[in-house]
């Protein structure tokens, strides 16, 4: 194929991708990050939750906008023996390029007990570039936190 040739074929799939329609990007982002063992007092008893739980946190969307978020607990082996998360909640922060927090939304306390805590967010339309996270509470102590990206 000559360089003419070649130059000629760029340009007509250029031309040819130009006239194409806009289709809004999509994308999905999931992540685990594993709770750490830790103790902590509920009605002057004190409950361990032992390794083996992951908190996961999932973002559907495309660009600054996110069309679902949900963010929970999965527990197996050891951890799904235990007496699960008293006096939980999950919050949802948004943070810039430069890390300030801009947005939160905070959950519920949940003073039930329970082995796989989960909360879904509302949909979001976010004003700038940075990152999604999700965060667990036990007790009022943030114990795991779950982060992505939000780029261009």
């Amino acid at each position: 194929m000559t360089k003419t040739t070649r130059l000629a074929t760029v340009l007509t799939t250029a031309a040819a991708l130009a006239l194409l329609p806009l289709t809004p990007a999509h994308a999905t982002a999931i992540g685990s990050t594993p709770v750490t063992t830790f103790d902590y007092q509920v009605g002057g008893a004190t409950v361990r939750i032992p390794t083996g739980c992951v908190f996961t946190h999932l973002v559907r969307g495309g660009g600054r906008r996110i069309t679902y978020q949900n963010a929970g607990v999965d527990c197996g082996f050891v951890g799904a023996l235990s007496s699960g998360f008293c006096n939980w909640r999950i919050d949802f922060t948004y943070a810039d390029m430069d890390n300030h927090v801009y947005r939160r939304s905070r959950g519920s306390t949940h003073a039930a007990c329970k082995i796989d805590p989960m909360r879904n967010n509302s949909p979001q339309r976010l004003p700038h570039y940075g990152k999604a996270c999700a965060h667990l509470h036990v007790n009022g102590v943030r114990r795991v936190s779950q982060c992505h990206h939000i780029t261009k």
